[in-house]
This record gives C-alpha cells, structure tokens and sequence, in this order.
C-alpha cells in the first residue's frame, strides 16, 4: 500500500528532522511530498512553498510548532490524510481535537522511528 506522505515544515538544513525523514522516507520506497518555507529539493523531493491540493495523501508528518501550525489546521483537514504525525516538539492539543472532529487518526510518534522500527 502506498503510503504517501506529506512533510509538513519541510527543511533544506541536512541537520534537519524533516530533511532526514524526506530522505529515509525516499530510501524506504514511499512517495514524498513536501511543503517548507524555502523552495529547493531534497533526495529528488522538491519543497512546495505554496499550499498544493495535493491528492491522495496518506500521512502528513508534521515538524513545526504548534503556534505555527494554526494557520494550517483548515489546508491540512482538507487534505483528508489517513493520519497525522506530530513529531517530537509539535505535539499540538487544539489540532488534536480538530482532528478528531473531523475523524482523522493523529499519533504522537518520531516519524525517523517509525520508519526504523518498520511501524511506519
């Protein structure tokens, strides 16, 4: 199953969390699309810098915080993932229960491992 998956907060920095989940991400087979303040390319993954309709997204694994995250709560439900990951450091209450209204499956998890353990 196609797991595609958005990287919300997306970094060109290598040092990066979302820099190194786009690229185990990419290593482990999935389809990656990415959103970040700054345009550029990661592993062969281009960072969007505008909000696409993107289709058919499976998890959006979320690296910024959570006062960051409020002017995206509509773009992100509208999404309709399968699930949301908020990553160490986003962990984000009023996205949670948005999300729950809207019955899309949140996990407070580190996307790196999920993708290391195979839980992903």
């Amino acid at each position: 199953m196609n797991k595609k998956t958005l990287v919300f907060g997306a970094s060109l920095k290598p040092q990066r969390y979302s820099n190194m989940a786009i690229k185990r991400l990419v290593s482990n087979q999935i389809e990656v699309i990415a959103f970040g303040l700054r345009k550029g390319e990661v592993a062969g993954v281009e960072i969007d810098t505008e909000l696409l309709p993107y289709k058919d997204v499976h998890s959006v694994t979320l690296y910024l915080n959570p006062t960051r995250q409020q002017e995206y709560y509509d773009y992100i439900v509208s999404l309709k993932p399968s699930r949301v990951i908020f990553n160490p450091g986003t962990e984000n209450i009023e996205l949670y229960s948005i999300l729950k209204a809207n019955n899309i499956a949140f996990e407070v998890a580190c996307t790196l491992v999920l993708l290391s353990t195979n839980q992903y």
